[in-house]
């Protein structure tokens, strides 16, 4: 499921960050990994394609004001919405350091994409995230026309701990339906689906590049309430009893990240639930990978990839 070794541009990207003399998350406070991880993975101006429109809104949302940033690559309207979820364990992630990829993934669908700042734990642990997820899917379905968007196409994504919230707002309106609509897709980014540890993908990548096995279960231990909620499909997707009549999905894995085999897993059962699945595999990849077009060709290949099968969502 991996190769030999990392794709040697991605490991120079690796070599890069780990040369700034960042420790693994697990070793920092939460408001030091939040600052750090804001600084490292913001892009800069010169790396971000240009869109039409982009702005920062504020909705109503269960625990008061839901941050979101709309990105338009054209004015032509009404296009379809992607609702976005970002990573970071639902510990850290902001916005800005999603950017990149959110201007990437406009550009190559010419969706609208909505960018949620969801609630992060500790202050706000589980289930207040998969809410925030529900309520900003929800606003689009309602909304979509005053941000240029059609609601009769919407689909969600998201990476790692977004694509978890993406994966479980599938599963959540499939339980409670959403008046009027039908979420068109799935984009999972590299998925949190379980809390389990002992994976095959856990042992090959436990001190993991950029990501390791301390670090997830940290992430786990600041999300959850008690351990009697990673029992709950709506933390971890994995462990739901039916995953049938969902949305098609595109799940991406990559072969040095430890949420490797979780991803694999989850795709591997919506499709013997009769759900469209395309699971796309980077053996040479590593967590994130997505996020560094500009510097990895497989990752530029890859978002080609996935924006391609987007696109056929809405066709």
């Amino acid at each position: 499921m991996r190769a030999e070794r990392p794709d040697p541009q991605v490991e120079a990207v690796v070599e890069a960050i780990e040369s700034e003399g960042i420790p693994e998350w697990n070793a920092m406070s939460v408001a030091c990994a939040r600052r750090v991880e804001d600084e490292v993975f913001s892009p800069t101006d010169s790396q971000v394609p240009e869109l039409a429109l982009v702005r920062d809104l504020a909705i109503p949302g269960p625990g008061g004001d839901l941050p979101i940033r709309v990105y338009r690559s054209t004015l032509d309207a009404p296009a379809p919405v992607v609702v976005y979820f970002h990573g970071g364990g639902w510990v850290l992630g902001t916005l800005d350091s999603v950017d990149g990829i959110c201007r990437e993934i406009a550009a190559h669908t010419g969706c609208v994409v909505a960018s949620v700042g969801y609630r992060l734990a500790p202050e706000h642990p589980f289930p207040a995230a998969v809410d925030d997820a529900y309520a900003a899917v929800e606003w689009v379905a309602r909304n979509a026309p005053a941000v240029g968007g059609d609601p009769d196409r919407v689909a969600v994504a998201g990476t790692s701990a977004g694509g978890n919230l993406a994966a479980v707002t599938a599963l959540r309106a499939r339980e409670e339906p959403i008046d009027g609509l039908t979420l068109a897709g799935q984009l999972l980014l590299y998925p949190i689906t379980d809390r389990a540890f002992d994976t095959r993908s856990y042992e090959e990548n436990a001190e993991g590049y950029l990501l390791t096995r301390a670090d997830v279960r940290w992430f786990w231990d600041l999300y959850l309430r008690s351990s009697v909620d990673a029992h709950s499909p709506f933390a971890a997707p994995l462990r739901a009893p039916d995953l049938s009549g969902l949305p098609p999905a595109t799940v991406v894995t990559a072969g040095f990240d430890p949420l490797r085999d979780e991803g694999v897993a989850y795709a591997r059962r919506l499709e013997e639930s009769g759900v469209d699945v395309a699971h796309e595999h980077y053996p040479g990849m590593i967590h994130g990978f997505l996020s560094v077009t500009d510097e990895v060709d497989v990752a530029r290949e890859a978002m080609e990839t996935v924006a391609g099968q987007v696109r056929a969502w809405f066709e």
